[in-house]
């Protein structure tokens, strides 16, 4: 039986999987960079070792350093998280040699369902629907523009290896058809390594749906339902809740079969998401499998009530799944919302820099999975989600109401965030009516960028600007105590938003 668990990654979903653990009475032990010595994670473990520099490529990525930090602690498992080796084949192998538990799937699985043509060629060969298009890497450019007028326009050129939107180009002219193949092949070399590339047809008014799936080692698998992750840009996914909105019980029912006939077609152990893409009239198409813990996950959570992060861990410890099909069942409705350091005024740019002062939300419904607290300094080398926030209630208008009251609620100085870009997302008509597809932030990006005037005159303006100055000059000369009281006077005083976001 696993007794210590080494979470080979950092930031909110290593302290998430801390939680789990230390509710399993495993002891959890933490890896840390240069960057993230003062980290939360590394504070909350049970143990932490430093493994190198602050860039990924030097640290979290190297399999050797997270073996020997694994060794050094006497962990018996480690969990990757999401994103940074979560995906790798190579690292499930090594964990495997050394005797390590790898809580997560085995490399074939990984490998099958990582590699793009591969995985359609998979869920052909199972039944399950996949998007019109290429089983083969494009290794002729002239071949391939005949390719694409037989399927027809708009078509996608997509990166056999990845994801992330990287590697991805929409072709809906003729024009544009070798200079999108070339784009996307040059993409896919400097993410991935790898500079295949295949042909999708393009599907018009998509919706991102996936299931999130549990198979153990005895030939059991069950599907939590769905999740709706249309809400995205530049591919990359913001918002996600649960059920979907556009979703019916008979499509459900299908859409869950097919994915865990997808996960049973690789011989899968563990949890694992099959992503759809879905046309309005809700006809679906396997896209691609995520052989690892979602973002996401937590909605699944909330709504069905089963700690994915504890079944994984149960799954490799080679324990038969208990959960029946038959006994799931969705309660209320979910919300998550991502929050980035990043200035959405400014092209999204990422804003790292140290938190001067914050506030969690809190409340009926509210849980908010983050990693940094005030006076920590955000990194600049890597992704800049710093917490999710979800929220649940019997009814998706609830929940909506919530998530607005939560992300209101959560406050936020030194840096820039996304929480006002999400504000307006839970306020645009398109989202409140549940009728939206991944072109929703594009279709509304005037009303989400709208700037908030302020509703005071400008002599209060005045006032209080001159009183913000004030308490900045007063905290470089005397920090303690005065001015943090004097700043949490401010704080009551200003709870408005539209006078000072907080």
């Amino acid at each position: 039986m696993i007794k210590k668990v080494l979470v080979a990654n950092r930031g909110e979903i290593a302290i998430r999987v801390m939680r789990s653990c230390r509710e399993m009475d495993i002891r959890s032990v933490a890896v840390f960079s240069d960057a993230d010595r003062t980290s939360m994670h590394v504070r909350y473990a049970d143990e932490a070792y430093h493994i190198g520099p602050s860039p990924s490529a030097e640290s979290y990525l190297v399999i050797d350093k997270i073996i020997e930090a694994a060794k050094k602690s006497g962990a018996d498992a480690i969990h990757p998280g999401y994103g940074f080796l979560s995906e790798n084949a190579e690292f499930s192998d090594r964990c495997k040699a050394e005797g390590i538990t790898f809580i997560g799937p085995d490399s074939y699985a990984i490998n099958t369902m990582g590699d793009k043509i591969t995985a359609r060629k998979k869920m052909i060969a199972a039944n399950v629907p996949v998007v019109p298009g290429t089983t083969e890497a494009i290794t002729n450019e002239d071949d391939a523009v005949i390719t694409i007028k037989e399927i027809g326009l708009p078509v996608m050129i997509k990166a056999t290896a990845g994801g992330g939107g990287k590697g991805m180009r929409l072709v809906k002219e003729e024009s544009m058809i070798l200079e999108s193949i070339r784009g996307a092949r040059s993409e896919a070399i400097n993410a991935f390594g790898n500079g295949d590339v295949y042909i999708e047809k393009y599907i018009d008014s998509p919706h991102h749906i996936e299931f999130q799936i549990l198979a153990d080692n005895h030939g059991n698998c069950v599907h939590l339902f769905e999740r709706e992750c249309s809400v995205q840009r530049r591919h990359q996914k913001v918002v996600e809740e649960t059920p979907s909105p556009i979703m019916t019980e008979k499509v459900r029912d299908e859409m869950g079969k097919h994915a865990v006939a997808a996960a049973m077609a690789v011989n899968y152990s563990g949890a694992g998401t099959i992503e759809f893409i879905t046309d309005n009239d809700l006809n679906y198409y396997f896209l691609e499998m995520n052989t690892r813990l979602q973002v996401e996950h937590p909605v699944t959570e909330r709504v069905v009530g089963v700690d994915l992060v504890k079944q994984q861990i149960n799954i490799a410890n080679n324990e038969v799944l208990k959960i029946k099909q038959e006994e799931l069942q969705q309660r209320g409705h979910a919300i998550e919302c991502r929050i980035y350091a990043e200035d959405a005024e400014n092209n999204f740019m990422p804003s790292p820099g140290v938190i001067k002062h914050m506030t969690e939300p809190l409340g009926l419904g509210i849980r908010h999975d983050g990693y940094v607290y005030e006076n920590y300094e955000i990194p600049i080398f890597y992704d800049p989600m710093i917490s999710k926030l979800i929220a649940w209630a019997e009814t998706r208008e609830e929940a909506i109401q919530r998530m607005k009251r939560a992300l209101y609620n959560y406050k936020i100085t030194g840096i820039k965030t996304s929480m006002k870009f999400l504000e307006r997302i839970m306020d645009t008509p398109d989202f409140k009516n549940g009728m939206y597809n991944t072109h929703f932030i594009e279709e509304n990006f005037d009303f989400l960028m709208q700037k908030e005037e302020y509703e005071g005159d400008n002599e209060d303006m005045a006032i209080i600007t001159a009183f913000i100055n004030y308490t900045d000059q007063l905290e470089k000369i005397q920090p303690e105590p005065m001015t943090k009281n004097l700043a949490k006077n401010w704080k009551d005083f200003g709870r408005k938003r539209s006078l000072l976001r907080l």
